[in-house]
């Protein structure tokens, strides 16, 4: 049995709280995107094992495909052992959630091919156990994240008929490195406000509190932003914790990177 993860973007970012239990509170919007991953699994009479094709990995062992089937395993012993195959399309350390995709469409997978019965609140929770944002990606419709990234609510929002630009420098971002770094404060406007007004505000009101400390430790990746911005991006920003950045668009466009060194560059149709 096959599916598709999809990773996403983050329209605007804040951290606006240090928890008690090291974790911080965030406020952003997580919007699906149409570029995607492959997850297969087969049943194997003998072991489990995981087998990944495409884009390298650092840790296959930890991969979070394979502790999606591991903590079901826990609950649901009377699992088969299973092959699970990756293949990995979407950038490692680019912002865009793609290994959060992959165990959160692992573990539907995994709950449907044994019909496991497991709700969309439990398979949830189950998410939130390897990281975040996972579960977002079980109902994978836009919504304001709020507290951990766990915290959702869907809010109507269709970029439907725009044009959106995926650029990844040859830079990767420790998601740990960069919350070392951030310094929580309540912004002046919410998201769940902002992400009403009409696209061509959001430029103006619609903020990631990473870039600040991203662009001014790697200020190649704020020159790709401003680059997206001047070549008529309706809104550009850096996704998540970067180091994709992304432009909104409506219509496809060349844009020359032969000066950027570059090791993604993607063009969506919404």
């Amino acid at each position: 049995m096959v599916a598709f993860p999809n990773c996403k973007i983050n329209l605007g970012l804040h951290i606006v709280n240090k928890r008690a239990d090291g974790y911080h509170d965030i406020e952003t919007v997580f919007y699906p995107l149409p570029f995607f991953d492959v997850v297969e699994i087969i049943t194997d009479p003998k072991e489990s094992s995981f087998q990944i094709t495409g884009l390298s990995i650092d840790n296959n062992i930890d991969n979070l495909c394979l502790k999606a089937y591991q903590i079901l395993q826990k609950d649901f012993p009377r699992l088969p052992s299973v092959k699970i195959h990756l293949q990995k399309n979407i950038p490692i350390g680019s912002g865009l959630g793609g290994g959060s995709a992959d165990a959160a469409f692992t573990l539907q997978l995994i709950n449907q091919k044994y019909q496991l019965g497991i709700s969309i609140e439990q398979l949830e929770k189950y998410a939130l156990q390897l990281g975040s944002d996972c579960p977002f990606f079980i109902a994978n419709e836009p919504a304001l994240a709020l507290g951990r990234g766990e915290i959702l609510k869907r809010i109507s929002l269709n970029l439907k008929g725009y044009y959106l630009l995926l650029v990844k420098p040859s830079i990767s971002i420790k998601t740990a490195d960069a919350f070392s770094k951030i310094k929580p404060a309540v912004p002046d406007k919410k998201i769940e406000d902002v992400i009403q007004l009409p696209i061509k505000d959001w430029q103006q009101y619609l903020t990631n509190d990473f870039e600040k400390i991203i662009f001014e430790q790697y200020p190649s990746i704020g020159q790709l932003k401003e680059k997206l911005i001047q070549h008529g991006a309706l809104y550009g920003a850096m996704s998540g914790t970067g180091s994709t950045v992304f432009g909104i668009f409506k219509e496809e466009k060349k844009i020359p990177f032969e000066d950027e060194n570059l090791s993604f560059e993607k063009w969506l149709k919404l």
